[in-house]
């Protein structure tokens, strides 16, 4: 209907106009977009193909895309943050960019993240900060956090980003998107940096974010390539056949905040939404392991893999195959203003020596994490959704995470138990901030999770513009 140079122009534009006030995109790729429009228009107005061959063989064909930085996108940096990457260039694309251009999808440029992609808000001594689309003065989360911000202000159809303790979900419930956590092992994560080693394997996922819930699905299958057939996307799904389940905090751990009430407000009005329209009764569950779902997440990030090799240290990470850092000697300089690093970087590669105090009592959480898994695993089964907060709060202000550093236990703890997670937004709070619901389901069955996404964008209105409110 129209042409695919007008569409991704009309991107280039919206970006060169809001991205002065967020910055999220930290590096475009403009000119070889609008080349790479101008192609595709010249095969449409030459005819290659009816419609539906084309549709099957580049489904996403024109789509203009965005990309967290942390990925390899050919020509653009790949630093993740860290100052001594800054002047690196990637010469290849990253395995699951490569597969969204080879379905037809235009690379607009890539997005900010937190340093070396382990802090959930997005700033870096490479690109400084960036803001929130609904109010400058709040965080936008992270890692994927420009994706999020780029993608809710409407600078983007769809975008790349990759989750090892919420870094999907949280920047697609900041920025009022909908974001997808993958069963763990579907989607690759090749051409990453820092890519997971060890047991991180088994908790990091690359996964699609996007603006309307209808995306996710496609940009799943292209992502995941032949890794598409462990799930089951063809099968159709009956919410009134879904057996439901809800908790509305983790138990009261005293590491997080507590849920604040317009979250919690949301969250019920989709209860009650799903029971009065399809005659479901939503049970009530308590999990008491929740409750200590940072301290589980912290102890499985550092544990051996079945090999017995040992998890890679973020210190070396901040090192980058050099010199290693020495947390406390990066603090002082810190203080004195000298430091490459982040306050949070530092602050983790601190927290990363005292866990190594403990082998003992990190061997009994790594032990409750299987448990839970277990028992999380028991109560999903085929045909069960959990309903979960996506966050105790609403966006907070920029450094106030600092904090309060432990809230992404809540989007961190269904990393380690491998399961898929969709984040769905659910309107706007009373300060305008977007809400926002995780739904989770047994591994392998993303199928239901992406059905539920669809059914709340329709009874709750999904993405709201920013600037609307």
């Amino acid at each position: 209907e129209v042409k695919c140079t007008d569409v991704v122009q009309a991107y280039i534009k919206r970006i060169e106009e809001i991205n002065p006030f967020v910055n999220a995109v930290v590096k475009d790729r403009f000119d070889a977009a609008l080349q790479e429009a101008h192609h595709v228009d010249k095969l449409l107005s030459e005819g290659h193909g009816d419609e539906d061959s084309l549709q099957e063989k580049f489904p996403f064909l024109g789509v203009p895309f965005t990309v967290k930085e942390a990925f390899a996108l050919h020509g653009m940096p790949n630093t993740s943050g860290l100052v001594s990457r800054r002047n690196l260039i990637s010469t290849s694309d990253a395995l699951v960019v490569s597969r969204l251009k080879q379905a037809g999808a235009i690379p607009l440029g890539v997005t900010n993240c937190s340093e070396l992609c382990m802090w959930y808000e997005s700033s870096n001594n490479v690109y400084g900060r960036t803001n929130n689309p609904y109010d400058l003065q709040r965080i936008v989360g992270g890692s994927s956090g420009g994706e999020g911000c780029v993608l809710g202000a409407a600078c983007s159809v769809i975008g790349v980003g990759s989750d090892i303790g919420g870094s999907i979900r949280m920047p697609a419930f900041f920025n009022g998107i909908f974001g997808h956590k993958p069963t763990t092992g579907v989607v690759p994560n090749d051409g990453q940096f820092p890519n997971a080693l060890g047991v991180r394997t088994e908790f990091l996922c690359t996964g699609p974010m996007c603006r309307y819930a209808e995306d996710l699905e496609p940009m799943l299958r292209v992502m995941a390539g032949p890794g598409v057939r462990k799930l089951k996307l063809d099968e159709k799904v009956s919410l009134e056949k879904v057996k439901f389940y809800c908790m509305e905090h983790d138990g009261g751990s005293v590491f997080v905040s507590p849920v604040d009430r317009e979250i919690l407000q949301a969250q019920r009005k989709v209860v009650e939404r799903l029971e009065t329209q399809f005659g479901v009764q939503v049970q009530h569950v308590t999990i008491h392991k929740m409750k200590y779902a940072f301290q589980i997440w912290s102890a499985m990030m550092s544990s051996r893999d079945s090999d017995g090799q040992e998890a890679q240290l973020f210190t070396d990470l901040l090192g980058d195959h050099g010199k290693p850092v020495w947390p406390l000697w990066e603090l002082m300089k810190w203080f004195l203003g000298i430091s490459l690093h982040t306050i949070p970087a530092i602050a983790l590669a601190l927290t990363e020596k005292l866990m190594k105090l403990n082998p003992g009592g990190n061997a009994k959480l790594v032990s409750m994490g299987h448990s839970l898994r277990t028992e999380m695993m028991n109560l999903l089964g085929t045909d069960g959704m959990l309903l979960y907060p996506s966050h105790p709060i609403v966006a907070p202000k920029h450094h106030s995470p600092l904090g309060m550093p432990f809230n992404f236990a809540y989007t961190a703890v269904f990393n380690v138990l491998g399961l898929p997670v969709t984040q769905c937004p659910l309107g706007l709070s009373s300060e305008g901030l977007p809400l926002g619901i995780q739904v989770v389901a047994g591994p392998h069955n993303d199928h239901l999770t992406l059905a539920m996404a669809r059914y709340l964008e329709k009874a709750f209105g999904g993405w709201v513009c920013p600037g609307k409110s």
